[in-house]
């Protein structure tokens, strides 16, 4: 029994001898197998950073290559500035040496004939003691005697080469100085050379989408109507894809109706309501308008420290035209013109650039105010505060004051050569907006009428009565009354339509 359980432990503890043997063995291999493992995966870190590395470097060239392409595009780019400027300066001083040259030319005249003078006045005295000599001796006159004789014959043999030379210096200076005088306009027109852009009576409003022709429309054509209306303009609607065009002689009336317009459009709600809210909110954004203009007119024409209340009114300008010539356009070109005329000439440039700039600013409310634009725009700057300098130097250019100052020339000079410019004005389009105006004077002087539309270039004006205070039988003759008075005090092409509206708008609300 006991040899049993001796076996029995020898057996077990060979077995367990050979399960740790065994135990071992695996765990020997299990950790070869992940020692190559992480060998593998090592190297497969190694070559994937390689590769990185790689394309690091590759995309690194191709950003340096960029760089230095950009860099060198810049360097080009900069080397034809800096070769422009320098043709400039090559251009600016070969003027000067020209001038120069011009003036050392008239400095050496004027010495030449200062050189004649004082020749002739030693000829003069020799002759004197001459004479005097000669009567002394044979007439044996005194010396007071003597010398009024010698005075006297001096004064006629000198008097008519003196007079002689006297003119032709004159004629000379006048030469020199109205050659000069050309040159420096044609210096200055030559820097001003800038294309005219007249105005123009439409504008073409674009969008996107075929329902929007219709809701501009509107049921029975209420919106198009109340549109036309409120803003006094034409709505031209044609088979041209997604456009609409603004027809109006008043830049005023384009310009709200083009803003009010394109709102309603983006807003996509139009109804009538809506249309006279978004037109009244426009007419009252229009003075924020004219003074935003006013401001950038003086800032390109170089003249500061004005008040903000003439700036307003200067930027009314920018919806004011004459002979077809937008006159804040007008006046910005003539300050630039005095400026560069008086910089020229050593004058003050800023004197001559601002009575340039605000030399019709009476224009701007010479439909209400009664006189001149001169007049008007004296008042404007002296209720102001502008420099007795600056009025002194817009108030002659059409010649209602005398030229107190050489500013106010310059600025005359400025105005002429900014209307007369080919191209600058059309006197034709004056004679047309004067037209338009006078057609809508003859409507609007009846009472009861609350506004009237001028329309189709003319042919078509819209009356608007009061409805309250005028019946229907009143407005056909309204219509007819203002009609014969066309075809008496007018002059005009074919036919003219008159169209008398009596509207009435109930409006309630519901709270």
């Amino acid at each position: 029994m006991s040899s049993i359980l001796i076996f029995i432990l020898l057996v077990a503890i060979a077995a367990g001898t050979t399960g740790i043997v065994l135990g071992w063995f695996l765990r020997f291999v299990t950790a070869l197998g992940r020692k190559g493992s992480a060998e593998l995966e090592i190297k497969e870190m190694v070559l994937e950073a390689r590769e990185q590395s790689e394309a690091i470097l590759r995309e690194a060239e191709k950003e340096a290559r960029r760089v230095i392409q950009g860099t060198k595009s810049e360097l080009r780019d900069d080397e034809d500035r800096l070769q422009k400027t320098e043709d400039r300066l090559i251009k600016k001083e070969e003027l000067l040496d020209t001038r120069q040259v011009a003036l050392d030319h008239e400095e050496e005249v004027l010495k030449q004939e200062r050189m004649k003078n004082i020749v002739l006045q030693k000829k003069l005295m020799d002759l004197n003691t001459q004479r005097k000599e000669a009567l002394q001796n044979i007439t044996k006159l005194t010396d007071e005697q003597a010398r009024e004789q010698l005075l006297s014959l001096i004064e006629e043999e000198a008097e008519e080469e003196l007079l002689i030379r006297s003119r032709k210096l004159e004629q000379v200076a006048k030469d020199k100085i109205e050659g000069r005088a050309k040159r420096i306009l044609a210096t200055t027109i030559q820097r001003m050379a800038n294309p005219v852009q007249n105005d123009i009576f439409s504008y073409t409003i674009h969008f996107n989408g075929n329902d929007v022709k219709g809701k501009i429309i509107g049921k029975d054509g209420r919106n198009i109507k109340t549109f036309e209306k409120e803003t006094g303009v034409e709505l031209v609607i044609d088979e041209s894809p997604d456009t609409i065009v603004i027809s109006s002689f008043d830049p005023i009336r384009r310009h709200i109706a083009k803003v009010a317009l394109e709102r309603l459009i983006e807003d996509g709600r139009i109804q009538p309501a809506k249309i006279e809210r978004e037109i009244e909110k426009v007419r009252k954004e229009i003075n924020g308008i004219m003074k935003e203009k006013g401001e950038e007119a003086a800032l390109e024409a170089k003249v500061y420290n004005l008040d903000p209340r003439i700036l307003l009114v200067l930027g009314r300008l920018y919806f004011r035209s004459s002979y077809g010539q937008n006159v804040l356009q007008h006046s910005i070109e003539v300050a630039l013109l005095c400026g560069m005329i008086a910089e020229e000439l050593g004058v003050d440039a800023q004197v001559a650039r601002a009575g340039g700039l605000l030399h019709d600013i009476g224009k701007a409310v010479d439909h209400e105010v009664s006189g001149t634009h001169v007049e008007i725009g004296r008042r404007i700057l002296q209720k102001f505060g502008a420099s007795e300098d600056v009025i002194k130097a817009m108030q002659s250019h059409h010649d209602e004051y005398p030229y107190e100052t050489i500013e106010s020339i310059i600025v005359q000079v400025g105005d002429s050569i900014s209307g007369s410019r080919p191209g600058a004005r059309k006197d034709s389009v004056e004679h047309y907006l004067k037209r338009l105006e006078e057609l809508e004077a003859v409507a609007t002087s009846h009472p009861n009428v609350e506004k009237a539309y001028a329309l189709q270039a003319g042919r078509e004006i819209r009356v608007f009565v009061q409805p309250d205070m005028t019946s229907d039988i009143e407005a056909r003759t309204l219509a007819r009354t203002i009609a014969k008075e066309i075809e008496e005090e007018l002059q005009y092409p074919g036919e003219i339509k008159v169209t008398v509206i009596r509207e009435n708008k109930i409006t309630e609300y519901a709270r």
